[in-house]
């Protein structure tokens, strides 16, 4: 790989660092994404981020939140991004601006429409025209308001990046395929620095080797590991071989973690999510972390700096001490080139195992020091002995000459954070952050120790050493060269109202007019009915005589399931097979089935159906099971990698017995006029390959152990790595009939939103509201005024709510339900209305659905808690 500096539109990037405009920046740069904030609160959420100390915002641009249907553009209120931008410039950040086309972020299909899915012949994120043709289209929208924005235009855009993490992705011609995106963007006029970053260290998977694209690199490391430095500067010097910084895009929030990456020679540090946010509407995505589906709830929130309301919490105090770090150092430190430490450290704590330092542009060294244990310790540097406060890590100074502060005086040694620095007519003032005293040695003066909140003169110098406790850091406005400091006020705790409920509202008494219903011989996916986010109803007569189970195929994401008037518990499954018994009922039966749409796949994991990126939603397909055979004897064995000659044996599957463990042996078994069926491989606990009647294997995974069988179907073979040691596989061949002559109404998300801000007198009623399992209702809520919003917290038990106030969906709570799979994110059991949407009082509207399950589904209460 050749050396290269990347100079692009005033932004240049070698292996010393970042310039803009000639300057050198070390930046800390925060996630803040308009399109998980009220427009109200963007320049109040930007200005708290330059608060915070950090320079740069990075903002993804999500695709399907702008193309709202095929060929439907919106850039307007929320959607505005050119005024979200223009406003990031007038609070003093620069951008980096991630319009992917893929951006993953937890959102509804990593913001990939989800009608991209129906054309069978495009393939996302692959070098291929279908796909790369609706690129262009959201390109075309997208790349010249952000050309504009471009910091030699004089707007804050410094790097727009491309794709996302494509190294986790099956990418046939990555070369090709981030070309093409890196034509298409030069076309549009983008000149700042192309940038595509590896989620999992895979720098040429990532992107593509492409000349003009410059590799970033995503840690998310275990904040207690004692290894993350050497991880670190492994990728900082294989960048810097080619000329190039480390610019770490994503990363843990935790600043004992950032100032490590600091000190490991980033030069970009991005924690992802450090302002959090909220996804309104039916935005939140399915994805793999749970066991292994999740859903994302709609409070989007890490535990960063900022809360998805907009509390501000301890770390934001962490980022202003780092942020003055950073300034008091300047140039020195954003020059600085990776080095060794100076000298051997030992500590009475758990620390790195390899201390990263970096050689300071100028002279001396920066040196990190973590304490990763959760009590102060003690570190010997040099024969000097300093302390250490618990969870933490100083940047120690070592040898930094002051002389550009006007002194000729070394700072050997300093063991705390160098939060600024004060010089006037040859009197120089240091301020150091620490909760712990510090120890200070200039060079030909023995060591100091500095108790907290001690201003220092030392002696026999004109120099003044301050220590103030983090809190007093963060605020310091001013260092005078006499020690005297100026401080921002401390910030005011808020005096609200306390929590609240709410005991009555309105039930209205029609629910939501769906659109008129269409039918089709098989359930169709409800994309294919026009609806991308929102739900859908099926339903059918079906004769069940006879009929012990149903099978359901493929249904995503939450499906709640009526047979003969009978609700069933609620199928959120992600798409795997499940059977649904029938023995309770027979003859001909009305079923019916409402499918919501919680949110498509961000991530592409093959495990369940619904976890794959661009799959589609809707009830699957329906069967009844007509006759269930054992299939587990009469198999034969093959395998170029086994011993089993000619004729191949017959055995059990999965009963070949060999020395040779963990390589593949495949079982084949004739199974002649199927018809209709489904394989069923009970009991398996690991991935298996599976090929009908030759042709390319499928796997079939342990958390959906089904295959559905061609009508033709006359063999099948299951190939599996031999362990004696493993898994007892029997397999079951299930004879099927599809259930068909489906009744289609759909209600997408804006038909749903526009229904539930209708003005509506419905009748009163007092909590709680008891409801039969499937059974729904709408209820008005009048809620109190408040400059500072409100957060909703329903109490209840197998209750689905979907909540919407100030004309906008504000989240959905599953509450008390024993079928309820994982949540990820934030708080799952809230909702949030912003301040600048309750400042006046708002109407709270609640679609509410029962589930079935052990308890009646009741929504008890409705608590009001000021979000502050």
């Amino acid at each position: 790989m050749s050396v290269q500096t990347i100079v692009r539109s005033g932004v240049e990037l070698d292996a010393r660092g970042i310039r803009i405009g000639g300057q050198p920046r070390l930046l800390l740069c925060a996630s803040l994404f308009y399109f998980r904030l009220p427009r109200e609160e963007w320049a109040a959420r930007l200005a708290q981020v330059r608060a915070s100390g950090y320079t740069c915002v990075d903002v993804y641009l999500p695709w399907n939140f702008h193309e709202t249907a095929p060929g439907e553009w919106s850039f307007e209120g929320r959607r505005d991004v050119a005024t979200f931008l223009d406003l990031a410039h007038a609070a003093g950040l620069y951008v980096i601006a991630r319009p992917g086309p893929y951006i993953c972020s937890e959102w509804d299909g990593g913001a990939l429409p989800a009608w991209l899915g129906l054309d069978p012949q495009l393939r996302v994120r692959q070098s291929e025209p279908r796909y790369l043709s609706q690129v262009r289209a959201w390109f075309d929208q997208v790349l010249p308001l952000i050309a504009e924005r471009q910091c030699t235009n004089g707007g804050p855009v410094i790097m727009v990046q491309l794709e996302n993490e494509l190294d986790f992705f099956d990418c046939a011609d990555r070369t090709s395929y981030i070309t093409a995106l890196r034509d298409q963007s030069v076309d549009y006029g983008i000149t700042v620095p192309m940038i595509a970053c590896a989620g999992q260290g895979d720098l040429a998977g990532a992107t593509g080797d492409v000349s003009g694209v410059v590799p970033a690199c995503n840690f998310y490391p275990d904040d207690d590991s004692p290894h993350i430095e050497g991880e670190v500067r492994r990728y900082a010097g294989l960048l810097a071989d080619r000329g190039l910084p480390l610019l770490v895009t994503e990363t843990n929030r935790r600043h004992r973690t950032l100032r490590r990456l600091l000190a490991s020679g980033a030069s970009l540090i991005a924690p992802y999510l450090q302002s959090s946010g909220w996804n309104f509407g039916y935005t939140p995505s399915s994805g793999n972390w749970g066991a292994p589906g999740n859903l994302m709830s709609h409070g989007y929130d890490f535990g960063g700096y900022v809360s998805s309301t907009g509390v501000e919490r301890p770390e934001f105090v962490e980022a202003q001490v780092l942020a003055r770090v950073v300034d008091a150092l300047g140039p020195r430190l954003a020059l600085a080139t990776s080095g060794v430490p100076r000298f051997e450290v030992t500590t009475d704590f758990p620390t790195s195992t390899t201390l990263a330092a970096l050689d300071l542009d100028g002279g001396g060294q920066l040196l990190a020091l973590p304490n990763l244990g959760a009590e102060c310790g003690t570190a010997t540097l040099d024969g000097v002995t300093v302390q250490v406060p618990a969870d933490a890590c100083p940047l120690v100074l070592i040898d930094v000459p002051l002389h550009a502060w006007g002194t000729d005086l070394t700072l050997a040694l300093a063991s705390a954070d160098l939060a600024a620095v004060g010089a006037e007519d040859g009197r120089v003032a240091l301020a150091f952050s620490s909760p712990v005293p510090v120890t200070v040695v200039l060079s030909g003066h023995p060591p100091l120790v500095i108790p907290v909140g001690t201003v220092v003169d030392v002696p026999g110098t004109a120099v003044t050493l301050v220590v103030l406790p983090p809190a007093e850091a963060a605020r310091l406005t001013a260092l005078h060269a006499d020690g005297v400091t100026d401080l921002a006020p401390a910030p005011v705790e808020g005096h609200t109202k306390g929590a609240t409920g709410l005991v009555s509202g309105q039930r209205r008494p029609s629910r939501a007019p769906a659109k008129a219903g269409t039918v089709h011989e098989l359930p169709p996916a409800l994309e294919a009915l026009g609806v991308y986010r929102g739900r859908g109803t099926y339903t059918t007569t079906a004769d069940l005589t006879g009929v012990d189970e149903l099978l359901i195929v493929g249904a995503a994401d939450m499906v709640d399931l009526s047979i003969a008037g009978q609700a069933r518990p609620t199928i959120a499954g992600f798409g795997a097979t499940s059977l649904v018994g029938v023995r309770d009922v027979s003859g001909p039966v009305d079923i019916r089935a409402t499918v919501e749409i919680w949110g498509h796949a961000n991530f592409d994991d093959d495990r369940l159906p619904a976890l794959k990126l661009g799959a589609l939603r809707g009830l699957g397909t329906v069967w009844t099971v007509e006759a269930v055979r054992d299939l587990s004897a009469l198999w034969t064995v093959s395998g170029d990698e086994q011993w089993a000659g000619r004729p191949a044996p017959t055995r059990t599957l999965g009963g070949w017995s060999s020395t040779r463990v963990g390589l593949p042996v495949t079982y084949t078994r004739v199974i002649p006029g199927a018809g209709d069926s489904a394989l069923h491989l009970v009991g398996l606990a690991e991935p298996v390959r599976v090929a009908v009647d030759g042709g390319e294997a499928v796997t079939v995974h342990p958390e959906n152990p089904w295959l559905l069988l061609p009508a033709s179907t006359d063999r099948v073979s299951v190939t599996m790595p031999h362990n004696p040691s493993g898994q007892d596989v029997r397999a079951e061949l299930l004879s099927l009939r599809p259930v068909t002559g489906w009744s289609c109404t759909t209600e997408d998300d804006a038909a749903l939103t526009a229904y539930a801000n209708t003005a509506s007198k419905g009748e009163a009623v007092e909590l709680p509201v008891v409801l039969e399992a499937g059974e729904e209702t709408w209820l008005d809520v009048e809620l109190p005024p408040s400059t500072v919003g409100w957060v909703i917290r329903l109490e209840g038990a197998q209750i689905r709510a979907t909540g919407w106030a100030a004309g906008e969906c504000i989240g959905r709570v599953w509450l008390d339900d024993p079928r309820r799979p994982r949540f990820s994110g934030g708080d799952a059991e809230i909702l949030w209305v912003p301040g600048a949407w309750a400042a006046a009082g708002t109407r709270l509207t609640l679609l509410l659905r029962g589930t079935a399950g052990p308890a009646a589904p009741a929504l008890h209460a409705i608590h009001l808690e000021p979000s502050v």
